[in-house]
């Protein structure tokens, strides 16, 4: 038992703070008041206690290749089976993936992320590979994998059906690449199934121009408007939505998820996070592929903070940014697997203890905080 005293702690999904002293026990918050004092007692000085960030949305196993293939194009860099990340991946030996995912996630913990959504490449095999590296590593993967069967214009839908069956009986989720690469058959057996089992359905949409003129231009209707009439329950990017796209977005109900680094990085576009936020969507900022960027929150939520005042001419309001990396994740259908707590009592301990620089903590955390300024990193499991 510990407590960790005199904090500005960012309390509930709404991030309110307080100061108030924490105490842990066994992995729980016990109490949350100024005068609570049990344990070990942890004197913070005045330091901003946060909820432990969520990666929504990461490539670890491209950690392979960080920073090969620079200024090459979206489907040159990354579209299967030909894409530089694919044929890296193809090459490499079990135990290179495996020690380059080692790596990314201790860069994970390290700058205090305790979970991240994984788009897992290489089938059941690619599954088994991440759950070995994570393995006595302080951070929960939640993973969605992928087959090769699910990709082309004519599959073969028995083989499409049987390998999604496999692959939910080992992962939390399916996260096809794209609807370049899957016909709507294939679609529908992802979002059903996982559906069916309480699983995850994600995929990658509008992230590009082009591949949103593509799919106008074959189906007359917009990757996003594909997203919502199959019912993924987690759509990746929307760096570049049509007419009503966001609208549509808005009435599903859908998770969203943004990486403005990646987007930035490959040259696709500026998401429109501003006008997400007006109309009530509640995105999770990712990092993505780790060729592309490091896998640290702290430079996400940076780059996102200026990038979004500089394109939009109107600035972003830090708090709910700092709900992108951590609570905005309880609003998610997904919750129920991802299980990520928000500081209350009587919920798991899963928190960073930041550094205070200045008087408005959220500000604090995007524009402030690096890695070497996190006083402590606390799980359920781990306290680091």
């Amino acid at each position: 038992m510990f407590t960790i005293s005199n904090g500005i702690i960012l309390k509930g999904q709404d991030l309110v703070p307080s100061r108030e002293n924490i105490v842990v026990d066994e992995g729980k918050i016990i109490e949350i008041k100024k005068d609570a004092r049990e344990g070990k007692i942890i004197d913070v000085g005045g330091a901003i206690v946060c909820p432990s960030f969520i990666d929504g949305h990461v490539h670890i196993g491209d950690s392979i290749i960080k920073d090969e293939g620079y200024s090459l194009t979206l489907s040159e860099m990354v579209k299967p089976p030909e894409g530089v990340k694919h044929k890296a991946l193809a090459n490499a030996s079990d135990d290179e993936l495996i020690e380059a995912m080692k790596q990314s996630m201790w860069d994970m913990v390290n700058s205090g992320t305790t979970h991240f959504i994984d788009y897992r490449e290489g089938g059941i095999k690619g599954i088994k590979l991440l759950n070995e590296a994570s393995r006595d590593i302080p951070i929960r993967p939640i993973i969605l994998g992928r087959d090769d069967s699910f990709y082309g214009d004519d599959p073969d839908l028995s083989k499409v059906k049987s390998a999604i069956r496999k692959i939910l009986k080992v992962a939390d989720g399916i996260a096809p690449s794209g609807f370049g690469e899957i016909t709507s058959d294939v679609a529908k057996m992802i979002t059903e199934e996982c559906s069916r089992q309480g699983k995850i359905s994600s995929i990658h949409v509008a992230e590009s121009e082009s591949n949103q003129i593509e799919s106008l231009n074959n189906d007359k209707v917009t990757e996003i408007g594909k997203g919502v009439e199959t019912n993924f329950d987690q759509l990746v990017h929307l760096t570049n939505p049509k007419s009503n796209d966001l609208e549509l977005v808005t009435n599903s109900n859908q998770n969203v998820v943004v990486c403005p680094r990646a987007n930035a990085t490959l040259n696709v576009g500026v998401v429109p996070l501003n006008k997400m936020l007006d109309l009530g969507i509640k995105p999770l900022l990712g990092t993505d592929n780790v060729m592309l960027n490091s896998p640290n929150m702290f430079r996400e939520l940076e780059f996102t903070l200026k990038i979004m005042s500089v394109y939009y001419k109107s600035y972003i309001n830090p708090k709910d940014l700092v709900k992108m990396a951590t609570t905005n994740i309880c609003g998610f259908k997904i919750n129920n697997i991802v299980k990520k707590s928000v500081i209350l009592e009587d919920n798991f301990a899963e928190f960073n203890v930041l550094k205070s620089f200045s008087k408005n903590p959220y500000i604090n955390i995007c524009n402030r905080v690096e890695t070497k300024n996190i006083l402590y990193t606390i799980n359920k499991i781990f306290s680091i």
